[in-house]
């Protein structure tokens, strides 16, 4: 990864380089979740199914980089199509970037602390199962309360940990 600019994560989506693109994901795991779509509706619903490739205790991709090569599907994430991932949990930092709004103060790059997505319990690390052991995904439909407010009264842009 090249050197990141100094609060890097307060300039527009569209300033960033690729390294500090990358750098701006909190590593909560859900953008890895299976979801439910419903053909009539449209509807979509969250599951606490992950993809195969990612390890389900850390909520780390065990092969980000070849990512695509074993899970043809997966959805790289780009400025171009960020506004229009509607999926996207309300504490994704894309989505807030996106929308103009601050990082919340458990994200890395303000707390310091990489686990600090696991205490305020927006990460999936221990709360999902592999798509190889969940069987059907209408049974692993979940409400994870996902509002940025609740986690965060305040937002704080604090000083970079990075």
């Amino acid at each position: 990864m090249g050197a990141l600019r100094d609060r890097f994560w307060e300039r527009p989506l569209a300033d960033l380089d690729t390294a500090e693109w990358e750098a701006l994901c909190d590593g909560c795991g859900r953008c890895c979740l299976h979801k439910v779509e419903y053909e009539d509706t449209g509807e979509i619903e969250h599951t606490n199914v992950a993809c195969r490739l990612l390890d389900t205790q850390t909520a780390r991709c065990m092969d980000y980089k070849h990512r695509k090569a074993f899970v043809p599907d997966c959805l790289r994430l780009t400025l171009r199509i960020v506004d229009d991932v509607s999926w996207l949990p309300g504490t994704c930092a894309y989505r807030l970037r996106a929308e103009g709004r601050p990082l919340p103060h458990w994200h890395y790059l303000i707390s310091g602390d990489r686990e600090a997505v696991v205490g305020a319990g927006v990460s999936v690390a221990g709360r999902v199962v592999s798509e190889d052991e969940a069987g059907p995904l209408e049974h692993h439909v979940v409400d994870w309360d996902d509002d940025y407010d609740d986690y965060d009264d305040e937002p704080a842009q604090g000083d970079a940990a990075a």
